[in-house]
């Protein structure tokens, strides 16, 4: 159903037909027509969960200093000028509202008409406020966050009934440097609001906020790289410099890596790095600089791999031995692979992990170059020819609570058998 079209046609009559779907679909009775996927993928969530749609559950909204720490800590402080100017001005003449959340779903800025706002108070569309999906049902804050895409909610798509006179289009806003969720924008209004445009134009907008992001990551490197400019051509030997998430500002005596995995919480003295081994660290202003050591071996033996699956969007795979410990975020696919891995200690060809993800087992070609950027941070403990972990690292992977929530965004066949099954490594 092309709900988007139709609202633009009849509001009113898309407005009773969706809640017509809601109610026959909650029901169990047959739906007159199919809510779209990302809609019907999203309600299954929600009862899975538990989430009531007949009762309005709200969290206690944070305190005003609350809110204000987290403005100060987001990354998103430094785009509200562009999301400001791209959507604002429009969306005071449209009644709508402008509002950003951060990663955690909370409502940190929220402007636009002076009615829409005394009406989203009445829906607790308030600063503080807690929009995830899992607290509040489908909603244009909390779903684009879970599945990474724009995502627009219109009347009773809303899991929840008491936001049925409601429509939002919302897209989520991920940091350029490591695709990190940093939270969502939503333009939202009442139900008679609802323009078929209104997603696209805030997607749009928030494109332009992760390229200013970009813009201001590009030019840290620069300053980062006129700052280590003497020092390395003062040094003999391999040599480089990072920011504090690893770019590569600047390289010396050894071929450019993009980028450095570093552990969360660096500091200065000799440190084991997955990609360069043994390292002498030294902060420069704005990063890092690294020092490989020459010919040293990288530590193998009492190492420990820890792949956390617990929560949606936020994988990642936890190394710690004698060189130390340290932590990288997982994209989806890494994460499915990873998974895989685990499950078959003893290995996997290129063929048949192809078959696993994509269930064409001639999907090789993508299958190696993903592994290859696997083996970038995670080299000195995967084989190859089969794919597999080494044999003396002990693995241990830690699944959601509910089987359901195990990789929820994969449609990989494999992924999708052990999900039903709920299979622990």
């Amino acid at each position: 159903m092309d709900v988007t079209h139709l609202a633009a046609v009849d509001t009113t009559r898309a407005a009773r037909l969706l809640s017509e779907v809601r109610s026959a679909r909650l029901s169990g009775r047959r739906v007159p027509v199919p809510p779209r996927p990302v809609i019907e993928q999203s309600w299954e969530r929600m009862l899975r969960g538990g989430v009531d749609p007949e009762r309005d559950v709200r969290a206690d909204p944070l305190p005003r200093e609350e809110v204000q720490r987290r403005r100060e800590k987001s990354a998103l402080r430094h785009v509200l000028p562009v999301l400001r100017e791209g959507l604002l001005a429009a969306a005071d003449v449209a009644h709508h509202i402008m509002v950003v959340a951060d990663e955690d779903g909370r409502v940190l800025w929220r402007e636009g008409s002076p009615p829409v706002l005394r009406r989203a108070d009445v829906l607790g569309f308030e600063l503080g406020a807690d929009w995830r999906e899992s607290v509040v049902g489908t909603n244009g804050l909390g779903t684009p966050a879970v599945v990474r895409r724009p995502v627009q909610v219109f009347a009773s798509e809303h899991f929840v009934r008491s936001q049925a006179d409601w429509t939002c289009a919302g897209a989520p806003l991920t940091d350029p440097r490591d695709g990190r969720l940093l939270g969502v924008v939503d333009v939202s209004g009442p139900l008679e609001t609802m323009h078929p445009a209104t997603l696209s134009w805030v997607d749009s907008v928030a494109k332009l906020a992760e390229a200013r992001l970009r813009e201001m990551h590009l030019e840290s490197l620069e300053r980062l790289r006129a700052v280590a400019a003497p020092v390395l051509a003062r040094l003999g030997g391999r040599a480089l410099a990072v920011d504090a998430d690893g770019w590569t500002a600047a390289v010396s005596g050894m071929p450019y890596t993009r980028r450095v995995a570093l552990p969360k919480s660096l500091s200065a003295g000799p440190r084991w790095l997955p990609a360069l081994g043994l390292c002498a660290v030294e902060p420069l202003a704005g990063g890092w600089l690294l020092r490989p050591a020459a010919d040293e071996p990288l530590p193998r033996g009492g190492t420990r791999i820890v792949l956390d699956l617990r929560h949606p969007r936020r994988w990642s795979v936890e190394v710690s031995g004698g060189a130390g410990t340290w932590t990288r975020e997982l994209s989806p696919r890494h994460a499915e692979l990873l998974y895989l891995l685990a499950v078959h200690r003893s290995g996997r060809s290129a063929s048949g992990l192809a078959a696993d993800v994509f269930g064409d087992p001639e999907r090789t070609v993508t299958v190696r170059a993903e592994m290859s950027r696997v083996r970038r941070y995670l080299g000195a403990f995967l084989e190859h020819r089969p794919y597999r972990f080494a044999e003396d690292a002990e693995v241990e992977v830690l699944l959601p609570d509910d089987p359901g929530d195990l990789l929820s965004h994969s449609t990989a066949p494999a992924v999708a058998r052990l999900r039903s099954s709920a299979v622990t490594p």
